[in-house]
């Protein structure tokens, strides 16, 4: 072969991997996730990654440490760099109007995630899990470590515990789980002694910890300091950590005082140990991998000008709209099926929750 037969073979190699490459890169999607303060927004946020540039995307992917103007900041310049479509699991889903307004107007698609945006005509599609059944499945696992579905009448001292009342999956789990344990508190089962019910004397900022664990300690010691707390709805698996670390200070968990049964939510390490120790009594298990995977879809097809996949029309009104949702099934876990829901599948290895 000639040197200039050659140099255009070369040539033509090049312009043929160039393409490929190219033929890869579809763009890329901007992933705003709330915090890395709890593990599981970790792993979407991986998840959600790992997914699209599986596709031939690129992600850029940020964390806005629970703050909201870092998240509209991030947001922002999402747009402004022109990315083609946001994934966003909102701190506060009230506070992105303008910027979603920015968005529509540039052509770049919203995907909410996890957390429904409220107030915005411009969220195009919802991807979560099943947050009305969260609840029911949160308040059905108390009903049976109480052993009320096999007989036992109480009545049972019961305290409830609220989300963030800035984030709308917070309004589902509660009210999901109130639709379980309301009639057994009308009918005198249940008791709530403290008589705080309602998202609005309940809810926990931030979904935060200590903020839980105060809030522990001074119903134990304003009502409890000669009853027994039988029961905890807590929406969540760090929310659970904070009340249990409150039990403990006043002797739960100890000869002679058990600790009561402890819902929770996101199967976080600490809480699956918690679970094996005896502590926690159950969480929901919501896999990541399978939201990613959803949101990866949802994003593929409306690049591709198709109708995403949906499965709900009419339980998501952000208060402009109903969004089009894809609902997730979420599945409880407890000490009787932890090592099959979460080892077996791959998504914890044991010795991480030994």
């Amino acid at each position: 072969m000639s040197i200039k037969a050659l140099a255009a073979a070369v040539a033509m190699g090049v312009l043929a991997l160039a393409g490929a490459a190219n033929a890869e890169d579809k763009g890329t999607v901007g992933i705003s996730m709330p915090t890395k303060s709890s593990a599981r927004w970790i792993a979407d946020g991986d998840n959600m990654a790992k997914t699209l540039q599986a596709r031939g995307y690129k992600t850029d992917l940020q964390y806005a440490d629970n703050d909201i103007p870092t998240q509209l900041s991030q947001v922002e310049n999402m747009i402004t760099k022109k990315e083609k479509v946001l994934v966003i699991a909102a701190i506060d889903g009230t506070t992105l109007s303008a910027a979603l307004q920015q968005a529509a107007d540039a052509g770049i698609k919203v995907i909410s995630y996890d957390r429904l945006i409220v107030g915005s005509g411009n969220v195009d599609y919802y991807a979560t899990f099943d947050n009305f059944q969260v609840g029911v499945e949160q308040a059905k696992s108390i009903l049976h470590g109480l052993g009320e579905d096999a007989g036992k009448t109480g009545p049972f001292n019961i305290e409830l515990f609220g989300g963030s009342a800035d984030d709308n999956n917070a309004f589902f789990f509660y009210n999901g789980a109130m639709s379980v344990l309301q009639p057994l508190i009308d009918k005198g089962t249940l008791d709530v002694v403290s008589k705080q019910m309602g998202m609005d004397k309940v809810a926990t900022l931030r979904w935060d910890a200590a903020t839980a664990q105060s809030r522990m300690e001074n119903l134990l010691s304003a009502y409890y300091t000669k009853k027994h707390v039988d029961a905890v709805l807590s929406p969540y698996d760090g929310i659970s950590i904070g009340i249990i670390s409150a039990l403990k200070g006043v002797g739960y968990g100890t000869a002679g005082t058990a600790f009561p049964i402890i819902s929770g939510q996101d199967c976080e390490i600490p809480s699956i140990k918690s679970i094996i120790a005896h502590e926690q009594y159950s969480s929901i298990f919501k896999d990541t991998r399978d939201l990613a995977k959803v949101a990866a879809d949802m994003t593929d097809a409306v690049l591709q000008g198709k109708q995403p996949e949906i499965n709900d029309t009419k339980t998501y009104n952000n208060k402009v709209k109903i969004v089009p949702s894809y609902l997730l099934k979420p599945v409880p876990v407890d000490a009787s099926n932890w090592k099959h829901v979460l080892v077996d599948s791959g998504y914890y290895k044991l010795d991480q929750l030994q």
